[in-house]
Formats: C-alpha cells, sequence, structure tokens
C-alpha cells in the first residue's frame, strides 16, 4: 500500500473487549428498531386483552358484587368451587365439554394432514389453488352463517334433506334433536369450517421436504403410500406435534359460538358445555363468582394439558417449549 492510502480501521465483533461487545449491541438494537416498533401492537394487546385481565381471577375466591368492586367484595375462600363440584350438574357440563372437544381432536385433527398430503400429490396447479381457496373459504365464514347453513341442510320442516326424504315418502328424521345425529353435525361443521386453514399450515410444511428423498426412496421401490408414509410424514412430524401440543390445550374449551348457535333444547344433555355455562349463569343470573371459578378451573386444566403434552414430546426431542 502507498504512504498516502488511508485504511479504515476494521472492528472485530468477535472480541471480548466490553468497549466492542456495547457497539455490537448498539449496532443491532439501531438494526432492529423498526421491528421493535412492529412489535408494540401485539404486546400492548397481550397486556390489556390477556394478563391484565387475569387479576379478575380473584373474584372466584371472593363473594363479589358491584357496590363493592373487586378488591372491596368479602373473601370466601374455596366456597364456590366446594358448590360448583357439588352440583351433579356441574360433572355434566365437565364432560360434556371434554367429550366434544375429544370428537373433534379425534375426527378433526387427522383431516387436514390427510388433505395437505393429497394435495401435495396434485400436479395440476390450477387445480390445487381452486381446492385451496374452497377449503380455506369456510374459515371466514362466522358461526352465524354456518349454524344457518346447517339448520338450512339439517331443519326438520324445512331443510333440504328431509324435503328430499319427503319427495321419496320417507319420514323426516330430527337431526338437530337427536343426540347422536347432533354430534355428527356438530363435529362435521367444524372440521368444514376449519380444516382448511390448518391444511395451509401443513402444506406449507410439506414445502420444506427435500425432493432427492422421494427420488431416494422411489429409487428403492417404495410406491406412493411408502413414500407418505417413510418421507412425508415424518418430514412433518414436528408441524403435527406442534399442533398437537397447542390443540391439547384447547381439550377443555369448546368454542361458544358454534355451540351456542348450534345448540338446542332437546340435545342440552350433550350441548351444554363450560362456556355456555358461564354465559348463562355469568351474565344471565349475574353469578360472577361461580363462572369464575368454572372458567379458572378450565384454564388449570387446559394448561395441565398442554404442559403433559409438551413433556412426552420432549421424549421424542419435539418440544415445544
Amino acid at each position: 500500500m502507498s504512504g498516502n492510502t488511508i485504511e479504515t480501521p476494521v472492528i472485530d465483533y468477535t472480541t471480548s473487549d466490553p468497549k466492542a461487545l456495547r457497539l455490537k449491541r448498539r449496532r443491532r438494537l439501531k438494526q432492529n428498531i423498526p421491528l421493535f416498533i412492529m412489535l408494540v401492537p401485539v404486546i400492548a394487546y397481550y397486556i390489556l386483552f390477556k394478563y391484565w385481565p387475569m387479576g379478575g381471577l380473584v373474584i372466584a375466591f371472593k363473594n363479589y358484587n358491584f357496590s363493592d368492586g373487586i378488591l372491596n367484595s368479602p373473601w370466601v375462600g374455596l366456597k364456590y368451587f366446594k358448590l360448583l363440584f357439588s352440583s351433579s350438574n356441574t360433572l355434566q357440563i365437565i364432560w360434556n365439554t371434554f367429550w366434544l372437544s375429544f370428537l373433534s381432536l379425534i375426527f378433526g385433527f387427522p383431516m387436514p394432514i390427510f388433505l395437505a398430503i393429497l394435495l401435495n400429490e396434485v400436479r395440476k396447479s390450477w387445480f390445487k389453488r381452486w381446492v385451496q381457496t374452497i377449503i380455506y373459504l369456510p374459515h371466514f365464514f362466522s358461526w352465524v352463517i354456518v349454524s344457518g347453513i346447517v339448520l338450512s341442510l339439517f331443519a326438520t320442516d324445512y331443510g333440504s334433506i328431509n324435503k328430499v326424504l319427503k319427495l321419496l315418502n320417507i319420514e323426516p328424521i330430527n337431526f338437530l334433536y337427536e343426540s347422536k345425529s347432533w354430534l355428527a353435525i356438530f363435529v362435521g361443521s367444524g372440521i368444514w369450517k376449519e380444516m382448511g386453514f390448518s391444511t395451509i399450515i401443513y402444506l406449507a410444511a410439506l414445502t420444506n421436504i427435500d425432493t432427492s428423498l422421494y427420488e431416494s426412496a422411489a429409487m428403492d421401490g417404495a410406491a406412493k403410500w411408502r413414500q407418505m408414509w417413510h418421507v412425508t410424514l415424518p418430514g412433518i412430524r414436528h408441524t403435527i406435534i406442534l399442533l398437537l401440543i397447542l390443540a391439547m390445550g384447547k381439550i377443555m374449551e369448546v368454542g361458544f359460538d358454534q355451540i351456542y348457535n348450534l345448540q338446542n333444547a332437546g340435545v342440552a344433555d350433550v350441548s351444554e358445555v363450560i362456556s355456555t355455562y358461564i354465559y348463562k349463569m355469568g351474565l344471565g343470573s349475574s353469578q360472577f363468582s361461580l363462572t369464575t371459578a368454572m372458567g379458572f378451573f378450565e384454564s388449570i386444566i387446559s394448561c395441565s394439558l398442554v404442559l403433559i403434552a409438551n413433556r412426552i414430546a420432549k421424549k421424542f426431542d419435539q418440544a415445544l417449549f
């Protein structure tokens, strides 16, 4: 180099020098400022609508009333928990919640996986896009719309299916007033509405599988079903376990919108769940402490199921946390 050349000093960020480390952190912070700004609304949302309301759980241990407020209402300890579990109706409601969630999980969870694998094998891109759009569209419908569709199909008097049966001289069937048929309609409508969303997630996971694995399997004589079993499913195993752990957290949470729009007095023995109980007893009868105790119990069970599922997944090195 000539004597007139000025060399720019190079900072070694890998050094343990405190000054260099501070400079590295400051530079990284400046680079990430736009990301932090984008994160502020998300943090504010969770603080205001998720964590701050947790303070209201103290109502479950108090005889809450509007005049005294949350802080000044008299403390009653576990009174409402004892009252809750001394009622036979409570045990039936908890069982209904678990049973409906269990059925939705057993029949609904594998469906998006199966559908994503089938779509992944489709070679016509236009057909694949159309199918994806059709199955994803119901996700954007509210349960009011979906329940209207269900009623127009299965209603006893004006339902399309019973109209066809009437033309065939067959007596109308009370699909929505028989427990078994109502359960099938409940689970089926939930699968139809939500399977498209999960299918998109699995399709995205399938794109990360190395295509050379399929070529190697084909050279070894593996047919399509063998390739799916030994290449496709292991390739999306982490995604499956992740979504399964999240689904386990909702095993005691049946969506209020779906159950409220589909239930009726004829199937109250199987359709009354925790969410509807909280709505009717909390807002309808002003039993705030009792329903808060029920919600607290539901949250504890859901959290425990997530931890158990994660512990099991950890044994296979697939834990979420």
